[in-house]
């Protein structure tokens, strides 16, 4: 049997955070299904943070500001008969702006959550460290 192609992919997202009265909330995205953190593909010429900024604002109608960056994920998968080890980069972010009911069509429902709630309802493992290590740097920005 023929060894399938490979593909590599890199993507760009954030882990938006604000202090509230009870404390840190997390801003996920998601569909009927799945609770995740938004993220995109660059377009041609686009730094990291400047994929991050602009695929979060698309998803969520925020307007947010990148604080620092958080890490990266790996994962897998299949799409047209390849197959794909893509890379997402995270980065600390906060809402400066806008409001969640202009989020894009990419995703059904968006909501902000207690830091504890928003690591129960993920879908994602890999995602959810992201979020653990966002609530460790945001006390010193938010």
């Amino acid at each position: 049997m023929p060894k399938m192609p490979t593909k590599v992919a890199e993507s760009a997202g954030g882990v938006v955070v604000r202090r509230v009265d009870t404390g840190l909330e997390v801003l996920l995205v998601g569909s009927t299904t799945t609770w995740g953190l938004p993220k995109g593909t660059p377009s041609a010429g686009e730094e990291r943070t400047q994929t991050a900024q602009r695929e979060v604002e698309e998803e969520t109608g925020l307007e947010v500001e990148v604080l620092e960056p958080i890490g990266s994920i790996r994962y897998w998968f299949v799409a047209n008969g390849r197959r794909v080890r893509k890379t997402v980069y995270y980065y600390l972010m906060r809402a400066m702006g806008g409001d969640t009911s202009r989020h894009d069509w990419e995703n059904e429902r968006i909501g902000w959550f207690p830091l504890e709630e928003a690591l129960r309802v993920m879908t994602y493992p890999n995602e959810k460290e992201m979020v653990r290590q966002a609530g460790e740097l945001a006390d010193k920005w938010v």
